[in-house]
């Protein structure tokens, strides 16, 4: 994949079976769960302060696992960086992530700052390779 101009990203993979990967929002490291399920990449409310979003009122409602109906709020104009790759302008969905890292605590795992889901997946043309453990993206 590298020979095809695809830059190589490291996942970690959790206790949860779910894969981590580190990325960086307006300079600022963050650790996220790649999930191709998630139709809309997000941030924890938590983690708002953190990243140093400017964050909207907005008419989305989020579900999830178990919940439906979320309050969420998005943060526009955000720079995202997954390695060398670099997505100006970017908007960011803001909901809350508590039963996410309530469960990843239940197996002693870490918090994460948010969800990679499938709208910056294929924007990055990504390519998960689950052997290798890594995600490829351009």
């Amino acid at each position: 994949m590298e020979g095809q101009n695809f830059e190589r990203i490291p996942l970690q993979k959790l206790n949860t079976g779910h894969y981590q990967l580190s990325l960086k929002i307006n300079n600022k490291h963050g650790d996220f769960i790649l999930d191709t399920g998630a139709s809309t990449s997000c941030i924890g409310f938590e983690s708002v302060s953190y990243f140093i979003l400017n964050t909207k009122e907005s008419e989305i409602k989020a579900a999830g696992a178990g919940a439906t109906d979320m309050e969420t709020k998005i943060a526009v104009n955000n720079l995202l960086e997954i390695g060398g790759v670099k997505l100006i302008d970017q908007d960011i969905i803001i909901f809350d992530l508590s039963h996410i890292n309530s469960a990843l605590h239940q197996v002693d795992e870490n918090e994460i700052h948010g969800i990679l889901g499938a709208d910056l997946l294929k924007r990055l043309r990504a390519v998960i390779d689950y052997g290798r453990n890594c995600l490829y993206i351009r």
